[in-house]
């Protein structure tokens, strides 16, 4: 009988930021980008992840702007590799399977409250 191996499935959360092309770079506006990935190993999954994120570097051929002023995306770094988990019998993923998570921490309920409706709010990232 010929079985078909299935490979686990890893989120990858690939940090990206922007790059002012002109004048002083006085912050830096960051995104993470969750890319599900295919593969045997953490590590493979993470070199995967890399060579995934890195096609989202660019100017979009000259025209992108961050805040009125020529940029570009650059990719910085993978930040983490986590095993998506409850797949089902089959080994494929289904409605409500968990792919990344995050732990942080607000100060007030206040603040708890301004994160869950979207609005700003300053927050403590605690890292895995």
């Amino acid at each position: 009988m010929n079985q078909e191996v299935l490979m686990p499935w890893f989120a990858a959360s690939a940090i990206m930021f922007v790059k002012y092309k002109d004048g002083k770079q006085n912050g830096y506006p960051v995104w993470e980008n969750v890319h599900l990935i295919e593969a045997t190993t953490p590590e493979e999954a993470e070199q995967k992840a890399i060579k995934r994120a890195k096609e989202d570097e660019g100017d979009s051929s000259g025209s992108f702007v961050w805040n009125d002023r020529p940029a570009t995306w650059m990719f910085a770094g993978i930040r983490k590799i986590l095993a998506v988990s409850h797949p089902d019998l089959n080994g494929t993923q289904f409605d409500g399977a968990e792919v990344t998570f995050s732990e942080f921490e607000v100060t007030t309920e206040a603040d708890l409250n301004a994160l869950v409706n979207g609005e700003d709010v300053r927050i403590l990232y605690c890292a895995d």
